[in-house]
């Protein structure tokens, strides 16, 4: 009888075995998963799933399941969570559950107010160019010199690194408002000039190695991709500076398994976890105990003076102008 209720009790323990699911991108899920997630759940004794895809997708995942949500921590960029917590769908956070907090860069906390989420990663925005075909890009401005019609690449503006771009070409040409449309109106100017309006980082690389193009706006998480293909390239901080994206994240409204989320931001947040996802090249630190090699420094977002010196787009920018820039670059686009 004793050892019928000792393998009760142990089915019953192993049938309460937690599961927190996450949803997040999908790039670099397999180094996530060595270097958070398994280390992770040797901690907490649960499981950890993982859901992927791309903003949109997951937000209008969690719309559906609104009454009975079937992730618990979410991982999206600052605008997305933004939306995603105007749909109702995100928590308020407590920041004092949080024992790293204090330790990452101010911009990193609330990021999107609301107390909605908390910054894990950030990454710049600078111009790469080829040394031996054209002289130093020192602005953004220069992206129009005559020498690199037909050799540039931009981003298309439906991307996460679109309302970049814009911000930072209006910023070049003198643009005042917040919907950039000094910045969008030359770029649209431009299009017969440029090779590609890209829609992902990986395809830079491809033109760079090809001699298609000469220059363009890369996010520093690729560089060290763009280094691999042997040509002379250089990284430039122009004038009018870095244009930066955040990647944040939130606890979805009613999860039943919020401590454990909690419990999985803040281990990622930890000096530990960010040295090592960005030494292994996954994801610029947040934490500002990090301390990095010089070698890991070139290819991360990463230090005091860099990351004040950032130009961000606002997340609720993004949001109110973004049906605009879409319906304006269609058309654009379509002449």
């Amino acid at each position: 009888m004793l050892a019928l209720s000792l393998g009760l009790l142990a089915n019953a323990a192993h049938a309460e075995k937690r599961e927190l699911v996450i949803s997040a991108y999908p790039i670099a899920q397999p180094l996530f998963m060595k270097y958070v997630y398994e280390p992770f759940k040797a901690k907490c004794g649960c499981d950890i799933k993982v859901e992927t895809g791309n903003n949109a997708d997951r937000i209008a995942k969690l719309v559906v399941h609104a009454k009975n949500p079937v992730i618990d921590l979410v991982l999206l960029s600052d605008s997305g969570m933004l939306e995603a917590a105007q749909k109702g769908v995100i928590q308020p956070m407590d920041y004092s559950k949080l024992s790293n907090y204090k330790a990452l860069y101010d911009v990193a906390k609330n990021p999107i107010g609301g107390n909605y989420a908390v910054g894990y990663t950030l990454y710049s925005v600078g111009l790469v160019y080829r040394s031996d075909k054209i002289a130093p890009l020192t602005s953004w401005k220069d992206l129009w010199r005559p020498e690199l019609k037909g050799r540039v690449a931009f981003p298309d503006v439906s991307t996460t690194q679109g309302p970049l771009m814009l911000r930072m070409a209006d910023a070049a040409w003198g643009g005042k408002t917040d919907d950039y449309a000094t910045g969008f109106a030359k770029i649209v100017g431009m299009k017969g000039n440029v090779v590609t309006f890209s829609k992902n980082s990986a395809q830079l690389a491809a033109l760079f190695a090809q001699d298609e193009i000469w220059a363009a706006p890369v996010a520093r998480f690729t560089w060290s991709q763009m280094l691999k293909t042997g040509l002379p390239l250089k990284w430039s901080i122009p004038a009018e500076g870095q244009a930066a994206g955040m990647n944040v994240m939130g606890i979805v409204a009613g999860s039943k398994n919020a401590d454990l989320a909690y419990q999985l931001m803040d281990f990622w947040l930890s000096k530990e976890v960010q040295t090592q996802l960005a030494t292994n090249l996954v994801d610029s630190p947040v934490n500002k105990d990090v301390r990095l090699s010089v070698a890991a420094a070139q290819f991360n977002t990463y230090g005091a003076d860099q990351i004040n010196s950032l130009k961000f787009v606002k997340p609720e920018t993004i949001l109110k102008q973004r049906t605009n820039w879409m319906t304006q670059w269609n058309k654009a686009m379509s002449k």
